[in-house]
């Protein structure tokens, strides 16, 4: 191959494996000046999105890292932690005890969903994220059913604030008054005026140095082995179906945690729908990060989550000046947290194809040489 070609391959395959963080970066480069928004402003809504967003974003890692692409179904751990709010709400515990209570309240059911999960994706190889998809649609079903007539009737409730004016069922929304913003006031700080939750943000530094290490074991490793090639796995006497079913209960017991961390911070649970958009705007975060249905890495996650947000922030304002409607900028917020779902997957299999190409003529070039 000439120098020019090399060149050229080399550029295109920077640009394949980073076109939606550009194409991000370029669309909120012009709407930050749009929006008028201060920088200390966007700074402390950023702080505030990290400590709120990261945990679930993280969750997504290891399934990643075994094979089963992005894993939707960590509605089902979003869930049980919301049923495990509503318990300790209902006990009148709150603080960071009452936190770290439906923490451990919810992680039993988030261990049973997952490993359900586990079990349905093992029968779905190859199909996984859009079975994990269909698979938090059913559960919500469950769910609605428990929180709308199982609570109050069969589950006992008995703070008359939680419950219907029927008598059983929860309300739509509960207000965490006791929890709120337990977790990220815990260690105050404040840099220039701008508050820290630093209590929330070495939570989720002791996580990355869990998926940092958990890297490095063997069952890491096994699912590593699993993810590239699933038979080879099987020959080489790893457990492929007890390792992806690992992955999936590990991911979503986080993000139960991480639904909790994010309610504490709203301070408001909104029993029906709180979980409704966990999964998709979780998988969106991590794909503008730069990650791909079958490569992501923590930076990925940080990285992901300030451009979503950034976004998300800045989109209605910039809409409302340049269309002279902010719901310009609301439908466009919802349209790319969607559709950059889309553009993602389809980036990466033609990313697959661009590198079989590079391949051929890398192998034509040696024979030739």
């Amino acid at each position: 191959m000439t120098k020019k070609t090399v060149f050229k391959d080399t550029i295109s395959h920077i640009f394949i494996g980073n076109a939606v963080p550009i194409m991000f970066i370029v669309l909120i480069a012009f709407a930050i000046p749009l929006s008028g928004f201060s920088t200390d402003y966007l700074i402390e809504e950023m702080v505030t999105r990290l400590g709120r967003d990261s945990f679930l974003v993280l969750s997504l890692l290891l399934p990643i890292m075994a094979g089963m692409g992005l894993n939707f179904g960590i509605v089902l751990g979003a869930m049980s932690g919301q049923i495990g709010i509503i318990l300790v709400t209902d006990w009148g515990v709150s603080g960071v005890g009452g936190l770290f209570l439906a923490m451990a309240v919810a992680t039993p059911l988030a261990v049973l969903m997952g490993w359900i999960a586990g079990i349905v994706l093992n029968r779905a190889k190859g199909r996984e994220m859009v079975t994990s998809l269909i698979l938090g649609f059913f559960i919500n079903g469950v769910y609605q059913l428990v929180v709308l007539y199982i609570m109050g009737k069969i589950i006992p409730i008995k703070n008359p604030a939680l419950v219907l004016s029927r008598g059983y069922g929860i309300r739509n929304a509960i207000d965490l008054k006791g929890m709120r913003q337990s977790l990220d006031k815990l260690i105050p700080l404040k840099i220039g005026g701008i508050p820290v939750p630093v209590a929330t943000f070495i939570f989720i530094a002791l996580l990355c140095l869990f998926i940092w290490w958990f890297a490095k074991t063997k069952l890491g490793h096994d699912m590593r082995a699993v993810g590239q090639d699933m038979a080879v796995a099987e020959d080489s006497g790893i457990k492929v179906e007890r390792t992806r079913i690992i992955a999936i209960i590990l991911s979503t017991v986080l993000a139960c945690y991480g639904q909790i961390i994010f309610l504490q911070n709203i301070g408001t649970l909104n029993t029906y729908n709180s979980h409704d958009q966990t999964a998709t705007f979780a998988v969106a975060a991590l794909l503008i990060g730069g990650a791909s249905v079958a490569r992501a890495s923590i930076p990925n996650v940080f990285a992901g989550v300030i451009l979503f947000h950034l976004m998300f922030v800045v989109a209605p304002v910039a809409g409302k000046e340049l269309m002279g409607s902010a719901m310009i900028g609301e439908y466009f917020r919802v349209f790319v947290s969607y559709g950059i779902i889309a553009v993602s997957i389809v980036l990466y299999s033609w990313k697959r194809v661009k590198e079989r190409e590079r391949t051929r003529r890398s192998l034509r070039g040696a024979k030739d040489l």
